[in-house]
């Protein structure tokens, strides 16, 4: 840009000390703002000052990509009474997190104190108490949240029920697992197209997007393009909560199916929906000679039959249109790739024949409502899932009111927006009593300007009104539910639902994200006759609606609502005993398993293991106050220990370090723990405990080198090689035996480094071929 401009320019690894006059230097560093050295006439100018915006994220960075990850207990949403599910002990209720002094055996014991989850099972004899099971803080990756229906029946502690509860899950799983491994490898074995390199166009309408990319955005952007690129046909089902920037993905994989010279058909589920598309892509891609077309009942008759010719003849690039696009008139020159948006809305037919229409073609399907998001993680790599989590710039969560109906309330709402020069959103979902309500709304705010919109009306009505409301001519939008999806009008952000007790979850979400999609804040009121007394299931619906308020709450609320309604109308009849059984999370673990097995890439999770030993491993109070934030330090902990990332431990750290400060001595003892805990599950452990004066390891089945190693290393270990174990007794600060009546025993973080010496000792960690050491071999070979 400096050269098209004259300006002598040059590219450098790093800033000279001694610049040269006249000459910009250009160069690659972390800085925010610039600034001015007006004596020494050097200017600094950041890329944000130079652009006008900043990018978030370094898009050339790799990005790690997360793989399938275990559904574990979100401590933040934990509350006493919720279910929970044990991998072991099986469905049972949590009561409250608790510490405890425990003390080591022996005649000298060490008093040491630990933070425990306690779980309540079902009662071994009627009558009694239900027993209850302390599971270590360090093991949160062993528990599930349960969701599968109503309230489940707790399992008991020991007992055979959950044994075969699971073992049924299995068996149907495998059933599932063969039906999808199937279609993975007929999927596999079609040859898809594989699209070239992105183009320098690419990168112009890439780089001409207004907004800072959110890190999850420029992921799944570089995996679709890398799916793309392969000759395997793509299925990449994208989800995202409402406003999440999923179109932004999708345009930039149409630009780079055009660039290849294949068409484009954007499948959307209702009309207002197509025109809210088509002005996204015209203006997107406004600038290069790419042909954008509507398909939809709001096109004239004319123009539908032109854009149907230039779709045979390959004049039409882009086709943006409802299920129009799937009747047998349209036939396309080069369909290259298929874009859907809200899937989960097509009929069954629409799928059929959307089926046969994608069979070697690349899809990208995406959903703002998450329900099948958990069952597709479970199963990822059959059809593969990108998400985007993290909120655009600058987004406020919508502040949600739910409540009786009260037209002083609705009056000062609207007149609240008004003020503001915003707009607002009413929606009644009755077409017979829809012109009432707006009359009544114009007496309430006469100064409002009020447009009625629904399904009903004449096609060029109901696209003029959506569109004068578009164009600020109207105040007040008094609407069905045809506005759920995908609409988005920035300056409306106030919505008032009528009778909210009538919806379903994820309608109450979708409705939710009209607003709050700028930079304002948004205000949304749910409410309900107060004269009708509200049913248990809309109580249920509208309490949780009311508390997922934060932004990307989408997931919580398809959990709820796959809780409220019950698992089973998602996968069959057939299978919602299984899953009320085991619990949501632990089925789909047990599908991903298994198809895992049959794909050959057989993947043993960690096994559980017991690690106890007297040190003081806990966040104190004084560190994290709040005890939802201290059960979330420790989930992160406990799954950083079984994660595969070398570093996510590190990563741990680093954030308690920047949330809370400098860690206590318990604290690093607790990461000290996990670091631990990590090498005993690499070593395949089920246990590293003290008793009394010895450390107990097991299973160890030594090589007689390694016996011997052990032997010379720590003189007194003994090796039970009938019960797997290895006893080693544990050294005192004196350099004496723990079992010593004055013996004062190891500070807590030698007796760690201690065990971690010991456990290099019996299980080594694989050498590394030395640099060089194959062409050594092969030169002694030859010599």
């Amino acid at each position: 840009m400096l050269g098209e401009h004259e300006v002598a320019a040059r590219v450098v690894e790093a800033l000279p000390a001694a610049l040269e006059p006249g000459v910009v230097h250009v160069t690659q560093a972390s800085i925010e703002h610039g600034f001015s050295l007006t004596e020494d006439r050097i200017e600094l100018v950041s890329e944000a000052e130079f652009f006008g915006r900043a990018v978030g994220v370094d898009a050339r960075q790799p990005h790690k990509l997360a793989g399938r990850r275990r559904s574990v207990v979100d401590p933040l949403q934990l509350k006493a009474g919720d279910y929970v599910v044990h991998e072991t002990h099986g469905v049972g209720r949590f009561v409250e997190l608790t510490q405890r002094t425990v003390s080591t055996g022996g005649r000298n014991p060490v008093k040491t104190t630990r933070e425990y989850l306690v779980i309540e099972y079902a009662a071994s004899k009627r009558g009694h108490p239900g027993d209850r099971l302390s599971v270590p803080t360090d093991q949160l990756d062993q528990l599930n949240r349960y969701v599968g229906g109503e309230a489940p029946q707790l399992s008991k502690m020991g007992g055979s029920d959950w044994q075969q509860s699971k073992a049924k899950a299995r068996k149907a799983v495998r059933e599932i697992a063969i039906e999808l491994v199937q279609l993975y490898s007929k999927r596999m074995a079609s040859k898809g197209r594989a699209f070239g390199p992105d183009t320098p166009w690419q990168r112009e309408l890439e780089d001409a997007f207004p907004y800072a990319e959110t890190p999850d955005q420029l992921t799944t952007i570089e995996e679709v393009k890398r799916d793309m690129e392969r000759p395997v046909p793509m299925d990449r089902l994208l989800s995202g909560d409402v406003g999440y920037g999923k179109t932004e993905v999708a345009v930039r994989a149409a630009f780079k199916a055009v660039q290849d010279g294949t068409q484009v058909a954007v499948l959307v589920p209702t009309t207002l929906l197509v025109r809210q598309h088509f002005e996204t892509f015209a203006s997107r891609f406004a600038g290069f000679p790419v042909q954008v077309r509507a398909l939809s009942r709001f096109q004239p008759d004319k123009e539908v039959r032109e854009t149907i010719a230039g779709i045979a003849d390959g004049t039409v690039d882009v086709v943006i249109g409802t299920h129009r696009i799937l009747s047998e008139s349209v036939q396309f020159k080069e369909l290259g790739l298929v874009i859907v948006d809200e899937e989960q809305r097509f009929g069954v037919e629409h799928k059929e024949k959307l089926k046969a229409m994608k069979a070697n073609v690349d899809v990208l399907s995406m959903s703002a409502t998450p329900i099948p998001r958990t069952l597709e993680m479970a199963v990822t790599g059959i059809r593969e899932m990108s998400t985007l989590a993290t909120p655009p710039e600058a987004r406020h969560p919508v502040l949600t009111f739910v409540g009786a109906y009260n037209d002083q309330q609705v009056a000062a709402a609207i007149r609240r927006e008004l003020l503001r020069e915003g707009q607002v959103f009413f929606v009644h979902n009755r077409v017979a009593s829809i012109n009432r309500v707006a009359a009544h709304l114009a007496e309430l705010v006469p100064e409002a300007r009020i447009g009625v919109a629904h399904g009903k009306m004449a096609e060029t009505s109901l696209e003029r009104v959506i569109v004068d409301f578009w164009e600020k001519q109207y105040d007040v939008l008094v609407s069905t539910t045809i506005v759920e999806t995908g609409l988005d009008i920035p300056n409306a952000n106030t919505l008032i639902l009528d009778h909210a007790e009538r919806y379903g979850l994820s309608q109450l979400h979708q409705l939710r994200g009209r607003v709050g999609r700028g930079r304002e804040r948004a205000y949304a009121y749910f409410l309900y006759d107060a004269e009708t007394p509200l049913s248990e299931l809309a109580h249920d619906r509208l309490e949780t609606i009311a508390v997922h308020n934060e932004l990307g709450a989408g997931m919580q609320v398809a959990l709820k609502d796959l809780e409220i309604r019950g698992a089973g109308n998602m996968l069959g009849g057939e299978q919602s005993g299984h899953i009320a059984g085991v619990g949501f999370d632990l089925y789909l673990r047990m599908v991903g398993e298994a198809v895992s097995v049959f794909r050959g890439e057989e993947d043993e999770g960690p096994r559980e293991l017991r690690l106890e030993l007297p040190v003081d491993a806990v966040i104190p109070e004084e560190y994290v106050d709040a005890e939802r934030l201290r059960l979330e330090a420790y989930q992160k902990l406990s799954a950083a220990a079984s994660s595969r990332d070398d570093e996510a431990i590190d990563h741990v750290l680093e954030e308690l370090r920047d949330r809370y400060g400098e860690p206590p001595a318990q604290v690093t003892a607790l990461v000290a723990m996990a670091r631990l805990r990590r090498k005993a599950q690499k070593a395949q452990l089920s246990e590293v405990i003290t008793v009394g004066p010895n450390l107990r390891v097991g299973p160890a089945e030594l090589a007689d080198s390694v016996q011997l190693r052990l032997r010379r290393m720590y003189p007194d270990s003994k090796v039970n090689a009938q019960a797997k174990t290895v006893i080693v007794p544990i050294p005192t600060a004196g350099g004496g035996r723990l079992a010593g009546t004055q013996a004062e025993p190891l500070p807590d973080a030698e007796l760690i480094a201690w065990v971690d010496a010991l456990l290099t000792a019996i299980f080594p960690p694989p050498k590394e071929p030395a640099a060089g050491s194959t062409e050594a071999a092969s030169t002694e070979a030859a010599g």
